[in-house]
């Protein structure tokens, strides 16, 4: 292998160790999101029906899809800031997974490019083709 490839090689070694450490240390992901919510309740001659401005509320309300299914789940203020930064660590995981891709794709070209016949070397026989005997199809 070249200087230059075995150099580019390494750097994309070094790169995609140094984004495994960083994936290794995000923490708990969770994927879904947090929204503050006001609602209207079930009795008709409550004020929330009629002011927006005394509708009960707020809660915090964490969304995520479980098997297909929207799944709704009420939290404390304390629960929605761990979700928020789940979230928010499930985002970097996505990111830096990305990353760690495109490094090794850059390190697979530089791989398989070394691995290609060169030009000089003989490159092995292709097997010759054979053809496969069928039974003729019955028409029905």
């Amino acid at each position: 292998m070249p200087k230059a490839s075995q150099a580019s090689l390494a750097n994309c070694a070094r790169r995609y160790r140094e984004l495994a450490q960083q994936l290794a240390a995000i923490g708990y992901i969770a994927s879904g999101s947090v929204a503050l919510r006001y609602n209207l309740c079930g009795k008709a001659y409550c004020a929330c029906h009629s002011d927006p401005a005394r509708r009960h509320g707020p809660y915090w309300l964490f969304t995520a899809k479980v098997d297909g299914r929207t799944v709704n789940k009420r939290l404390t203020e304390a629960e929605a800031r761990l979700y928020e930064q789940w979230i928010a660590n499930d985002r970097n995981a996505r990111a830096l997974l990305g990353q760690m891709r495109e490094v090794a794709a850059e390190a697979a070209a530089l791989i398989l490019a070394e691995e290609a016949p060169k030009p000089d070397r003989k490159a092995p026989a292709a097997p010759s083709p054979q053809t496969r005997r069928t039974a003729p199809r019955r028409s029905g």
